[in-house]
Formats: C-alpha cells, structure tokens, sequence
C-alpha cells in the first residue's frame, strides 16, 4: 500500500509544546482575549493528514509561522505546504484545516486558506476552490469526502 502514496515516505517532524494560556484578568470573566496565530494553530496542529498516520504539524504542512490573524478585521490566512509539489490530496487536506476552522472559531472571521507559493504544480486551482464558498459547500454534501474529513479531523478533537 505504501507504494501507491504519492510521499511514501514523509518527513516527520517533532511536535512542539502546546502553550497555557493566561486569563487576560482574574477580575473579568466576561474578557475576550483577541484570536491570534497561536490559537488558530492549537486548533489545526492536530489534523491528521489523509494519507500517513501523523498529523499536519509533524509534516510540517502547517506551522504558527503560516499563519495569520487580524482579530480586528476577523479575517483569519493558513498559508499550507503539501509535503509533494504533486500531492494529490492538498485540496482535501485545506478542506479540513477549513472545517476545523469553521468548527472553532467564532463566526465574525473570514478564513482565507492557501497553499504556499511555489508548493503545488496546482497552485492557483487549488487555491481557488479552497475559496470559494459553493464548492467548499458542494464538496461537504459529497458523502465520501465529508466522510474523509470527518477521519482527519477525529483526532484533533480526542
């Protein structure tokens, strides 16, 4: 099986120490700390990539780096490497990192989701329908890849 995947044999990467965040204040409870990359981070690191056992951050598919946050404009940008310039499942895995961001952050935000430059022979396609919104709807009526996501993202939620 392993010689029909496109990266047989990736990269994997140690992962890094999740952070603790702080109250903003002991006095406030109803303080909302502003979203920044680091949060948005904690909530894709954990993706499983579709093809291998390990997850977006050991791939180095995604990194705190890649990503970011202008709470003020509650726009959101996750710039994504695939781990090949062919990688036929990069679509699918910038499906997820939307999902889970539709999953976890508030509403307000515009998530804008990218392969980096340079990464993909499909670039600018894949960067397109990762934008827009009918095919990201029309992909997750599609049962086989809705079921598909729904894998990749069960172990970012244990």
């Amino acid at each position: 099986m392993a010689s029909q995947l496109i990266n047989a044999n990736p990269v994997v990467h140690e992962r890094k120490a999740r952070s603790v965040r702080q109250p903003t204040s002991a006095h406030d409870d109803l303080a909302v700390e502003p979203i920044d990359s680091l949060e948005v981070f904690d909530h894709v690191r954990d993706i499983k990539d579709p093809e291998h056992p390990y997850t977006l951050e050991q791939l180095n598919v995604v990194s705190e780096d890649s990503i970011a946050v202008d709470d003020k404009r509650s726009h959101v940008l996750i710039t994504f490497t695939p781990t090949v310039e062919h990688c036929s499942m990069a679509t699918l895995i910038g499906l997820c990192i939307r999902v889970k961001l539709m999953q976890s952050l508030p509403p307000r935000f515009k998530i804008d989701i990218k392969v980096s430059p340079g990464s993909h022979a499909s670039e600018v396609a894949v960067n397109k329908q990762l934008n827009d919104k009918e095919r990201v709807a029309a992909a997750l009526e599609n049962p086989n890849l809705s079921q598909m996501v729904d894998e990749c993202l069960a172990s970012s939620e244990e």
